[in-house]
This record gives C-alpha cells, structure tokens and sequence, in this order.
C-alpha cells in the first residue's frame, strides 16, 4: 500500500462531518416547513342559524306582545288596588247633607246632625266640612276661587265609623229623618256597587287582552318555528335519515326560540317598567298635579305586585315560546317519512 493509499484512507468523508448533517436537516426542514398544527374540535353548530331577518322579526313581535300583555297587568292591578282603596275608604265614612237654607238655620241643623251622630254606637267622630274645605271638594267641577255663598250648596258632615261594623245607619237615618228634615244620610252604598262592577268590568277587558296577546304569539311562533324548519328541510332530513331521534331536533329548535322569546320578553317588560316608573315619577316632577293630592297619574302605580307580574309575564312567554316551538317542531317531523 502506497503513502497516497494510506492517507486516502485515513480521511473521513465529508457527509459524515457533525456540522454538515446539521446544515442539511436545516435545508430539509426549510424546504418541507413547520409541522402542521394540529387542528382544535370544531364547536358544534346549532340547526337554526343564530341570527336571521325572521329571528330578528320575531324578537320583535314577542317584545312589542309582551309589552302589551305588561301593561295590561301592571294597569288592570293598578286600577284593582286603588279601587280596593277607594272600597276601604269608603266602607270607614258616611255623609250627612243638609240642605241650605237660612245661615244661621243651616248652621244649627248642621251642628245638631252632629251632635246625633256622636252619640250613636259605631260613629267614632263627627267632622263638619268647613267652606273652604267644601270648596276643595268642589273645585275640579267648578274651578277655584268661586264664593260658595251665592250657591245653595249643601252643608256636609263626614262621619268615621270605628270599624267594629255596630253603627246602625238605618236607624240614624231615621233619627235624622225626624229630627232634621233637610238633612239626609248617604252611606256610599250605590257608588261602592258601581265601583266594584268597573273594577270586575276592568278585570274582565285584561284576561279577555292577555288570552288574545298570548293566543297572538303563539301564533307567530308557530308560524316562525314552521318556517325554520321549512328553511333547514334538508339538515333535518338528513339528520332524521342517520338517526337522530326527534328530541335531538326538537331541542336544537327549543333552545334557539327559548333565547328569541327571552330576548323579546326582557325588551318588553323593562319597557312597560320603564313606562310605569316615569308615570309614577310625573307628580314629583311637577307635571302630574300636585305629589301630595291623589291623581289619575298617582292612580296608575301598579305597584310591587304589578311589577311582580311583570317578571312572570317575561317568563311566560320565554317558556311558552320555546314550548311551542318543541311542539310544533315534533308535529312537522311526523310529516317526514
């Protein structure tokens, strides 16, 4: 063997270098690129898009059904409460009237009914009206600053009853009848009977509002649920061909109108709030009358109760508008063979 031999064969070979195989594996890795991620689970996707002009349109109905349906609860328990009010007032005083008549005749006829009624069982007090109380009294009919001395307006006297029910006005009455013939006994009898029969004619016009808002919205539901699946036909078919059960289906359509009607229900009933807070809120601002005297506008404050059934009419159409949606989406899926 030659020296040339030798030396060629003691030289390693230039593949082997370390520094070598590393700036190749660099080559190779910029040429073939960074490893692909792996991809992240898709989330899945509901059946009925999320967002569409009919959803839209029918978060609109819902809160335009159940605005009306909370103010037809909130003004139906308003007007209950103050009619309740007026009924208890009312229940607790009787009137004695004395016509007029001579001053100084009318004075003491009107002094002596009292002094009658403060001696009869049951009569806690006797408060003869003063002129300028009778004027109050009188004042949204004729105005203010009229001289009631050239009118034959009667002298009143307001009786309070100590509500143990013992004062017997029938007999008073007759007292009275006897002993002062001009004056007359009015125990509010009659305007207590009306006062009820609007109260339960108020009553009777809300329910017959709230069955026809709530048979309304049902109705759109029903229509709007049908013409989802109308639309999403063929994922439905397809998803009814692989085996999907109904409920599956039935759910995927119950959650998406459950958030229409809740959306549609919360905008309606913070708007009829929102309505009733800025009624009750027009006397302290000086443009319902005045904050200490009571008002129709005072009237209209239906109250924690009212707002209360507020709240459960927001929910009730939330829970009736998924319902319906489930039941309709279970007959619509009966049609498909």
């Amino acid at each position: 063997m030659s020296t040339n031999d030798a030396h060629s064969a003691g030289k390693t070979p230039a593949s082997a270098v370390p520094g070598d195989t590393a700036r190749e594996a660099k080559a190779t890795a910029a040429k073939t690129g960074p490893k692909p991620r792996p991809e992240k689970a898709r989330q899945p996707t509901s059946i009925v898009p999320s967002s569409t002009i009919a959803g839209r349109a029918l978060v609109a109905v819902v809160a335009i059904m159940t605005f009306l349906a909370a103010i037809t609860i909130g003004s139906a328990v308003a007007v209950r409460g103050t009619a309740s009010q007026w009924r208890s007032d009312v229940t607790r005083e009787v009137t004695i009237q004395v016509r007029a008549g001579d001053k100084a005749t009318t004075d003491a006829q009107v002094q002596a009914a009292a002094d009658i009624a403060r001696k009869t069982p049951g009569i806690a007090d006797a408060h003869i009206l003063t002129g300028e109380e009778t004027a109050r009294l009188l004042e949204p009919w004729l105005g203010s600053g009229l001289d009631l001395n050239d009118l034959p307006v009667p002298r009143v006297v307001v009786l309070r009853l100590d509500g143990a029910g013992t004062a017997d006005l029938a007999r008073l009455k007759r007292t009275l009848t006897d002993k002062i013939p001009t004056a007359s006994l009015d125990d509010h009898r009659g305007w207590s009977r009306r006062l009820v029969a609007v109260t339960d004619a108020v009553m009777l016009i809300g329910v017959v509002m709230l069955v026809l808002v709530g048979l309304a919205t049902v109705l759109s539901v029903v229509f709007a649920t049908r013409a989802a699946v109308a639309t999403n036909r063929a994922v439905v078919e397809v998803l009814h061909f692989v085996g999907a059960r109904d409920g599956f289906i039935a759910a995927q359509f119950q959650r998406h109108f459950l958030k229409i009607g809740t959306q549609g229900g919360l905008i309606g009933g913070l708007a009829a709030t929102a309505l009733f807070g800025a009624i009750a809120a027009l006397p302290q601002l000086g443009l319902g009358g005045d904050p200490e005297l009571p008002t129709v506008v005072s009237w209209l404050n239906p109250g924690p109760w009212g707002f209360l059934g507020i709240a459960v009419a927001v929910a009730v159409v939330a829970l009736a508008t998924a319902l319906t949606s489930r039941v309709t989406v279970y007959r619509t899926l009966r049609t498909i063979q």
